[in-house]
């Protein structure tokens, strides 16, 4: 227990933002019975109130790494006597790049402490901070089978880029009542969401990490009073906000990772409360949406936008349930006497019209929501795979099918699009398996990185005047080959799915029938790790078979060389070595 009144703090909480600092200050000071003195110190507040509570004396210090390291700097905080340390959120500090300030203020502590850190990942360098500043630490670990609330209806709509926030006005208007918040990767793009929302009409404010701690402040203090019923922020921004009863959460871009995802989604579907987080997937999100998925271990489901005329239908049932509010409540008395004026110059059905379209002007017209095209996503998902494997490895595309078969428990319908370089080599597989046969390959190679997934590649023929080679997204990192040396055009058979000819041809057999590995297959998946070949840095060795020289001129003036030009082997010879050749004979 802590005594209240020391002469200097005895517990630290560092936060990564503000807003976490202000809410674990709150949640500190809820069971606060013995009268410590807490006090928040972060960013973007007045350091002058912060010099006067701090030369007053503080207890309990709950801040942000960047201002207590400048108020060690000033020598106006003394962490000498510091008892407890807690690191909260402790992965996310890392990802805002603060490990080296939380270094730096842990060194300044002497005394002996305990500490005790939080975090929802466990990256190495948070893993190595444990084992450098703390004793023979207990590891507490929360089960993760239910890592998303049941209380949250988590559906997902396929839009076009371009019609994201078309999509979004359209979520809004079909609620009754929304009270929610957008999420925006980046800070630019929170800005331009919150712009057209104003501009069209909507109470929405914007929050992200260029928007000082004053405003901030009073932008989630409108958002808790409802005064403001749309927060677009960014995930830093939204660290910490503690916002109870919101009705939607929704993902206008992707999140990086499932961890992200999970606590945006987490926002919502609190305290018993239902909530539903809508995610907008565009084309080119699709693939990276497929692994989010399956991460989390929760289905998504695939819904369809609501249609101009369900949000028209909406307002129209608002419109009638607010006039039949008023009828109950008998507030239309004091209007009674023009009621009965504008009822004797027009008939009920006009003067009604009349006023619905004074009262609303175009919100109750369809052409307010401009059309959203239906987009056709693959479903099923493709992932192009480089092998660092080819043609000098002997592999070509009827043995690749097998390896990958083999070893990686795919099917023949599986395999798409086989191309075999000299040096390498691309599949296209199911993006769902995509991983399982890197992850396959790479063990098979002894661990060495000899696959990786690769951007798609639009199929086409290559023209036959030019050379084989992968378009710039599959180029691996290796060096350029010369002109000279580039081998010939693969036959159109290995550019496509599968070989026409029945030699080539893969075999389909059953799943339970897997092929045996080779002693020959197993040698050279041996020799592999030793050769240096993977996806980095591979250096493939020529084989006798495709060292062929290019022409008849090439092979006749080497095979006569003798003396220091022989020797050279497969060196490049010059005009002067040849002619000293010549004249020794």
């Amino acid at each position: 227990m802590l005594p209240p009144g020391a002469s200097s703090p005895r517990a630290l909480v560092l936060v990564p933002t503000r807003e976490l600092a202000l809410q674990v200050t709150g949640e500190v000071q809820s069971f606060n019975t013995r009268r410590l003195s807490i006090a928040p110190i972060y960013g973007g507040a007045s350091i002058e109130e912060q010099l006067r509570r701090l030369k007053k004396g503080i207890d309990i210090v709950v801040g942000t790494p960047g201002r207590i390291l400048d108020h060690i700097r000033r020598r106006t905080l003394d962490l000498s006597g510091i008892e407890y340390l807690i690191l909260d959120e402790a992965d996310e500090m890392l990802n805002m790049g603060f490990i080296e300030d939380i270094e730096a203020i842990m060194q300044e502590m002497t005394s002996p402490k305990r500490v005790l850190l939080f975090s929802a990942t466990m990256p190495d360098r948070i893993a190595s901070l444990a084992r450098n500043y703390m004793v023979d630490p207990d590891i507490l670990r929360v089960e993760t089978k239910n890592i998303t609330t049941d209380l949250t209806n988590q559906i997902y709509f396929e839009v076009r880029e371009g019609d994201k926030f078309d999509a979004l006005t359209r979520i809004i208007d079909v609620e009754a009542e929304f009270y929610g918040i957008v999420f925006s990767r980046t800070k630019v793009g929170a800005d331009e969401i919150t712009t057209k929302l104003i501009e069209r009409g909507y109470s929405a404010e914007g929050l992200h990490g260029d928007i000082s701690q004053a405003q901030r402040e009073k932008i989630l203090g409108k958002f808790r009073k409802r005064l403001t019923n749309i927060l677009v922020a960014t995930d830093v921004a939204a660290r910490g906000i503690d916002v109870g009863n919101l009705t939607h959460v929704i993902n206008y871009s992707l999140p990086q990772d499932s961890d992200s995802y999970v606590h945006r989604i987490g926002r919502t579907g609190r305290a018993g409360q239902q909530g539903t987080a809508i995610t907008f997937i565009s084309p080119s999100e699709i693939r990276r949406f497929g692994f989010l998925k399956r991460d989390i271990k929760v289905d998504i489901k695939l819904e369809q936008l609501p249609t101009p005329a369900d949000v028209i239908a909406t307002k129209r049932n608002k419109i009638k349930e607010e006039l039949w509010g008023i009828v109950e409540s008998e507030n239309y008395l004091e209007c009674g006497d023009m009621a009965t004026e504008l009822l004797e110059l027009y008939s009920p059905e006009v003067a009604l019209g009349a006023l619905l379209r004074l009262a609303f002007k175009n919100e109750l017209s369809e052409s307010n929501y401009p059309e959203i095209r239906s987009i056709n996503v693959d479903r099923k998902g493709k992932a192009r795979i480089f092998i660092a494997v080819g043609r000098r490895d002997d592999y070509d595309p009827r043995k690749l099918v097998k390896l990958l078969k083999r070893e990686c428990g795919l099917r023949d319908h599986d395999i798409d699009d086989v191309k075999i370089m000299d040096d390498f080599s691309f599949v296209t597989v199911p993006f769902e398996d995509a991983g399982k046969v890197v992850r396959s390959l790479n063990m098979l190679s002894g661990g060495r990185p000899i696959a990786e997934i690769t951007k798609d590649k639009p199929k086409g023929e290559v023209s036959k005047a030019k050379l084989p080679r992968p378009a710039s997204s599959e180029k691996p990192a290796r060096p350029v080959r010369s002109a000279s040396a580039a081998p010939k055009p693969a036959p159109k058979s290995h550019r496509m799915r599968d070989v026409e000819s029945e030699d080539e041809k893969p075999v389909v057999s059953p799943r339970s029938a897997k092929p045996e590995r080779t002693k020959k297959e197993d040698e050279f998946w041996r020799e592999v790790p030793r050769k240096g070949r993977g996806v980095k840095d591979f250096k493939p060795e020529k084989s006798s078979k495709s060292s062929k020289p290019t022409s008849k001129s090439t092979a006749k003036s080497t095979s006569k060389m003798t003396g220091k030009a022989a020797k050279a082997g497969s060196k490049k010879v010059s005009r002067r070595e040849r002619k000293e050749a010549r004249g020794r004979r």
